[in-house]
């Protein structure tokens, strides 16, 4: 009986991986010599959640959104927690992130991150750390959805017996809170566009996915041009004026008179338009400081500061590599620490020490040593386990959670579950698509 019910599985998954190649869903590797496009691995064993701690995890989550907004809103007006001292004033000045042109700049309903995706992982029963937080392109949206759909598919039957909270109005939300930051130059109903990069793009499908989704249009730079203070887009019409951005283009690249002048994806002048209250891009230029790895380790004082509470969520203790004596620290215990990049995402450029090599791990302390201020190291942390299919048969495999949050004057939407992503290989604990993790779909049983 087990051998035929792990047969029927694993037709299933094959059954999911066909319905995922005819859907196109598919990102590319850029670390490789040749780009390759892939399909994410896809688990159809689903991760359960109970309503009880979702609605904990919920408060946890609200709170240090809301307090990432407020840090923003400061940091790029009055300054307030520096001028208290609870941030060190070269962890704003020196960094990259950081855009000087945003200060004094009102965003439209006074949003800078209207699309979050913050990182949780599990190290015990009730013990949830927030990993990292995602508030300059966070990406995996599609993914949530697309596994969904997948799985109401193949078991339909399962969604008819177990309450499940639904997630399919994230793109009707995600609709209705970007017009909810309309500019004050809007007239009427808001013109919203999604901004990609283009085709060759990693999370392409996923910004053809959301316009489609919304209904709305889908552009690329050269679509795009200013015309009498506005942002218009080409249509068969002409010129029709956008309200909304929703770009998945880097700060750098957006308008090359403003930022990289050989930026050939962005609109040139587009940012002087976002000044003067013409146009709202969501996430708000500068928005990428919040994910810098070295703030991270200063959310406690941040989510203090600006809600006037402790954090409901906590985070994973980190070791600062600016600062001698944990850079002194971190390079003798290099065998048994997380070392990320400040600046860096998708897995790149860390060291997991427990599964490198002693050649790794010596490249690794050079590079340490040679900027100590471009890294940040944390402890290797027991991640929790769920059950995935494997052709042995079910196995554990370490994950993590990004639930994704929409924020707009109304208040905070977050979608129930999010996106969970699995560590394929035994014993690994990288789960990004890039280095060969997957998904699965997240239930919240509802009561």
């Amino acid at each position: 009986m087990k051998s035929r019910n792990l047969d029927s599985l694993r037709d299933k998954s094959q059954e999911a991986d066909e319905f995922f190649r005819r859907t196109g869903i598919t990102f590319n590797v850029y670390s490789e010599e040749k780009a390759d496009e892939r399909l994410i691995p896809f688990d159809q064993v689903p991760r359960i959640i109970s309503a009880k701690e979702w609605a904990r995890l919920s408060k946890g989550i609200e709170q240090r959104v809301v307090a990432l907004n407020a840090f923003l809103h400061d940091i790029y007006h009055d300054q307030e927690i520096l001028k208290a001292g609870r941030l060190p004033q070269s962890l704003i000045a020196n960094n990259e992130a950081f855009l000087p042109q945003m200060m004094g700049v009102e965003p439209g309903g006074g949003v800078y991150t209207h699309i979050v995706g913050v990182d949780l992982v599990r190290t015990g029963k009730d013990e949830f750390y927030v990993l990292e937080d995602n508030a300059r392109t966070p990406s995996g949206v599609s993914y949530m959805l697309e596994n969904r759909e997948t799985m109401l598919h193949m078991f339909p039957e399962l969604f008819s017996n177990i309450n499940v909270a639904s997630i399919s109005d994230y793109p009707r939300n995600l609709r209705r809170s970007l017009s909810q930051c309309a500019p004050p130059a809007c007239k009427g109903q808001p013109v919203i566009a999604v901004l990609t990069p283009g085709i060759h793009n990693s999370a392409y499908y996923e910004h053809a996915f959301l316009a489609d989704q919304m209904g709305v249009e889908l552009v690329e730079g050269h679509d795009l041009r200013v015309v009498d203070g506005r942002v218009t887009m080409r249509t068969t019409r002409g010129y029709t004026p956008i309200d909304v951005i929703y770009r998945r283009v880097d700060d750098d690249y957006l308008d090359p008179l403003n930022f990289n002048p050989e930026s050939m994806l962005g609109v040139p002048g587009i940012f002087d338009i976002y000044r003067a209250g013409g146009i709202t891009i969501a996430n708000a230029p500068g928005t990428g400081i919040s994910d810098d790895k070295a703030l991270y380790s200063y959310m406690p004082d941040i989510v203090e500061f600006y809600t006037g509470s402790s954090p409901l969520l906590n985070n994973v203790p980190t070791w600062r590599c600016s600062e001698p004596d944990s850079l002194a620290y971190v390079l003798d215990n290099l065998e048994e620490l997380v070392v990320k990049e400040v600046h860096g995402s998708g897995g790149y450029g860390m060291l997991v020490g427990p599964a490198a090599s002693a050649k790794e791990i010596a490249a690794f302390r050079d590079k340490l040593k040679a900027k100590p201020e471009g890294y940040i190291a944390q402890p290797t942390l027991a991640l929790s386990t769920v059950p995935i299919l494997t052709e042995a048969g079910l196995a554990p495999r370490h994950v993590d959670l990004r639930p994704f949050v929409l924020v707009s004057p109304n208040g905070v939407d977050i979608t129930p579950g999010g996106l969970t992503r699995v560590a394929m290989k035994e014993g690994s604990l990288v789960v990004n698509s890039s280095q060969g993790g997957g998904t699965k779909d997240t239930w919240i049983l509802e009561d």
